[in-house]
């Protein structure tokens, strides 16, 4: 599904629903056969009990006796088969709508563009509306029809003017006031979206920022602000309930009215001989059950409005333009080693447009393999920017990358991402096993594979079996950098990206870390991206990225902007 397509939530709903029209379809079928037998049995009883009154033959009775016992096991198979077949088909297009949610963002754009706590509304409670647009949206409305219509058609075989006031009830409690409690639940339900996402969002910055808040004494107000989302959302759902008893109560008195002037007229009828006793009671109690079809649908009607508020909240995510377009695979596979060259490379997180401000112009930059360069700069210099392309989380606005002289811009992201890894700035430990944390990068790796890797990077005291808490809540801050390097090792890449290696260490653990890095490292190009001086020592050569073009610093410390060559590996 190209996220250019969507126009709106109903869009977004035919697209993931169609692959399931089969599914849908036959539970809304099945679902029309449960309710009609039910229907049935009611008609079939008022006639049962009518005729019986007039003390006719057994024999008389034998038919409609049996019928009874069929309509009643039918409509337990059916209403079972429709739980079974229309369940299935919401559960799959679920999965299907998260698959879909999921997979955009893995791209990581999106993720930059949400607060964290309202993203997990997004991904959680607006994803799982698309299983009740089809439990409670469609095959309610489905089923309805169909048996309403069957109920209208034995009203009207049984006595015309029946049928017709029938009818006239059906569309009024099955329409109008299913549309109208549409219509007053919109707002609502937009606004106990909006709710949920605030109380989501504020209950995370409570959880993340628990130890800042506390350190500033701003702990009440955090708090304050997720209690009054709470009673903004517990008042959005009042309304709601009032609303949902607003359009049960309306059917009802429909339901109410009809069925008496239905009786008025019956009645009447029959005094008159136009209509027969035994006709007049199954009129009557086919109306009753015709009504029950209809009841459920108000109900239904006002969480198609809340189903709607969170498809909408989904569009903005699968909408979202990607920051890389998709590229064919290469004819042939990057090297596993060779040498990075960037030039004129022309960077840009705003649209590519006349007068649209650029973050780097014209950029040159070479690492060969075996190489450590370290990236210096000001914040907001383009550091962050030039990592972006590397990754292809950017696409440049002009200029090339190449590995080995083969152009990787034009790559698939995937494909890049097999030679171009790194550490980030806080590496992300999963409350896990080593193990697990390590199989990241190389599902397939053995225990024997881990258990080098973690020698190379200094990790001797750690075994793959061993759990690393929340966040690595286990590890010091050194080892959770070590463990991201063994973790990047084992992709086996020919460019690792290091971004502020030496972060939050202390100078002896610091001093450990870097030259363990750049030893593991190997013949691998290593591009170093730091503030710290002590990393820039370590360095073949240091770029300082300023005014969006690198300058480079020689080991005397002279500088000299955008030579074409850097100092050759050291000995």
């Amino acid at each position: 599904m190209s996220a250019r397509t969507l126009t709106g939530p109903w869009s977004l709903a035919a697209t993931v629903l169609r692959p399931r029209a089969r599914g849908v379809l036959g539970g809304a079928l099945l679902g029309a056969l449960a309710t009609a037998c039910g229907a049935g049995l009611l008609s079939l009883a008022a006639w049962l009990l009518a005729t019986a009154a007039q003390h006719p033959p057994v024999t008389a009775l034998s038919v409609a006796v049996v019928l009874t016992r069929a309509l009643g096991v039918g409509r337990g198979v059916a209403r079972y088969a429709e739980r079974l077949v229309g369940h299935d088909a919401a559960l799959r297009a679920l999965s299907d709508l998260r698959g879909r949610v999921y997979a955009r963002l893995a791209a990581t754009e999106p993720i930059h563009r949400f607060r964290s706590g309202d993203l997990v509304s997004r991904l959680v409670s607006d994803t799982d509306s698309v299983q009740d647009l089809v439990v409670r949206g469609v095959l309610p409305p489905v089923a309805a029809a169909l048996a309403g219509s069957g109920a209208v058609l034995l009203a009207t075989a049984l006595w015309a003017p029946g049928g017709a006031l029938l009818a006239a009830g059906l569309l009024l409690a099955g329409v109008a006031v299913p549309a109208l409690a549409a219509a007053l639940s919109r707002r609502p339900a937009e606004r106990a979206a909006r709710a949920r996402a605030r109380l989501s969002t504020g209950l995370v910055d409570v959880l993340d920022g628990a130890p800042d808040l506390i350190a500033y004494g701003a702990t009440g107000r955090a708090v304050a602000a997720v209690e009054h989302a709470d009673a903004e959302l517990t008042r959005t759902a009042r309304r709601d309930a009032a609303l949902l008893g607003l359009g049960a109560g309306s059917g009802a008195l429909v339901a109410g009215l009809t069925l008496a002037g239905t009786l008025l007229l019956g009645v009447a009828a029959v005094d008159a001989g136009t209509l027969g006793a035994v006709p007049m009671a199954v009129l009557v109690l086919t109306a009753l059950a015709a009504f029950e079809i209809v009841a459920p649908l108000p109900a239904a009607a006002a969480r198609l409005a809340s189903v709607r508020a969170g498809l909408a909240r989904l569009v903005p995510v699968l909408d979202a333009e990607p920051a890389t377009l998709p590229r064919e695979p290469g004819l042939t596979p990057l090297p596993r080693r060779g040498t990075l060259r960037v030039r004129g490379l022309v960077a840009a997180w705003e649209p590519a447009e006349p007068g649209s401000r650029t973050v780097l112009d014209g950029l040159d930059l070479e690492v060969a393999p075996g190489q450590r360069v370290a990236l210096v700069g000001a914040s907001g210099s383009g550091k962050s920017t030039l990592a972006a392309v590397l990754f292809r989380f950017l696409d440049p606005v002009a200029g090339s990358v190449t590995l080995g002289g083969q152009e990787m811009t034009t790559r698939p992201p995937e494909e890049v991402r097999t030679v171009v890894s790194g550490v980030p700035a806080d590496p992300h430990v999963f409350d896990s096993t080593v193990r697990e944390n390590l199989r990241l990068a190389a599902p397939r790796a053995t225990d024997h594979e881990l258990a080098a890797v973690l020698r190379r990077v200094g990790l001797t005291g750690l075994a793959p079996d061993d759990e690393v808490g929340a966040h690595g809540a286990r590890l010091s801050g050194g080892m959770r950098r070590r463990l991201a390097l063994a973790r990047a090792l084992l992709a086996d890449p020919a460019v690792l990206v290091l971004d502020e290696p030496t972060a939050h260490l202390d100078p002896d653990t610091r001093d450990a870390v870097l030259d363990d890095l750049l030893t593991a490292a190997g013949d691998r190009a290593v591009l170093m991206i730091t503030h710290d001086p002590v990393v820039a020592d370590h360095a073949d050569a240091v770029l300082t990225l300023r005014d969006k073009t690198l300058h480079i610093r020689d080991r005397a410390g002279r500088t000299a902007a955008e030579p074409p060559l850097y100092p050759a590996p050291k000995a």
